[in-house]
């Protein structure tokens, strides 16, 4: 081979190998913020990834997916949103309100899928579930019924419920409604909900459960919020002890132990995330696409943990159940 030919040859092995490195480089890069843990989100993110695939984009093939996780430290999101944002990802992920008010924060033009929120338009996330405007939409739990329902179901399992003490995170802002709706459901239903004991991190559960324990209720509702979601050990852990029952916002609680939970199903809301994801990766923009509600409800109950706590659960509930741990 003459050294022309060797040259031309090897120069173009040196312009077609930056080539694919850039090729390589240009991979979408999905971000996911995560406001508990991995493995408590798991399912769920799997769930996420499997409507992906089935849409065409396979994690470590033709798209890549960075992970960030809060671990129920709500303070810590928006450091993990910048970190996202300075990679220039095509999407970011959301789970709950404060994680996406983080992601809107470090961009106003990076698109964001929220894939839970508690009240978008009332958190600040949205203009309007039609019409979300910005660069933000998503999947909501919020259900003009569903505090109603929630607490409807738990009297229904536990009649002789009057008094509750309710564990709530102001820090939240979605989380506002359902503590409006809780009351108004209350007071429509002759209960009293008190003590009403705010828990915004991690420090606050411990004075939370010595004032629980010194009013002594009938039962607690903890309100839904992602955060206090991770800390659920903690939370079990003490009811068991007290002896009280717990009406909880997702079936997670109820998998470790918990008493029951109503709640929408968040399979489906991640897999709709991921839809979303695929219609922007397209071309469409986060303002046009409209925010989406729940339409499918689970009621869960541990039968194992009734006993335990001494419930005799009507069997008219038991039958209404979408499962029964038992």
């Amino acid at each position: 081979m003459r050294r022309r030919e060797l040259i031309f040859l090897l120069g173009g092995v040196a312009v077609a190998w930056p080539l694919a490195v850039r090729a390589q480089k240009a991979m979408p890069v999905i971000g996911f913020l995560g406001t508990s843990s991995a493995p408590l989100e798991n399912h769920y993110v799997e769930a996420f990834r499997q409507k992906l695939r089935q849409l065409g984009h396979v994690e470590g093939e033709n798209l890549s997916i960075e992970y960030r996780w809060a671990e129920g430290q709500d303070d810590r999101l928006p450091e993990l949103a910048a970190e996202l944002a300075r990679l220039h990802p095509a999407v970011i992920v959301t789970t709950g309100t404060p994680g996406t008010l983080a992601a809107k924060q470090a961009s106003k033009t990076i698109p964001i899928v929220f894939a839970s929120s508690a009240d978008p338009v009332g958190g600040g996330l949205v203009a309007s579930f039609a019409r979300p405007g910005g660069n933000a939409t998503g999947f909501t739990i919020l259900d003009a019924e569903l505090e109603a329902k929630r607490l409807q179901l738990f009297k229904d399992g536990v009649p002789a419920l009057t008094r509750i003490a309710v564990l709530w995170n102001p820090k939240n802002p979605g989380t506002k409604s359902f503590l409006q709706a809780t009351q108004a459901a209350a007071n429509m239903s002759g209960l009293t909900l008190q003590p009403v004991i705010e828990v915004q991190e991690a420090a606050d559960f411990e004075p939370a459960f010595a004032m629980i324990s010194e009013a002594h209720p009938d039962a607690l509702i903890v309100l839904a919020d992602r955060s206090m979601l991770a800390h659920r050990a903690r939370i079990i852990a003490f009811a068991a002890e007290k002896g009280l029952p717990v009406m909880y916002p997702y079936r997670e609680y109820v998998d470790a132990g918990g008493l029951m939970s109503y709640a929408p199903s968040n399979i489906d809301l991640f897999s709709g995330a991921a839809v979303y994801v695929d219609k922007i990766l397209k071309g469409a923009k986060p303002a046009d696409l409209p925010v989406q509600q729940p339409t499918k409800f689970s009621l869960v109950i541990n039968l194992k943990t009734a006993k335990a706590l001494g419930i005799a659960v009507p069997q008219s509930l038991l039958v209404r159940a979408d499962e029964v741990i038992e």
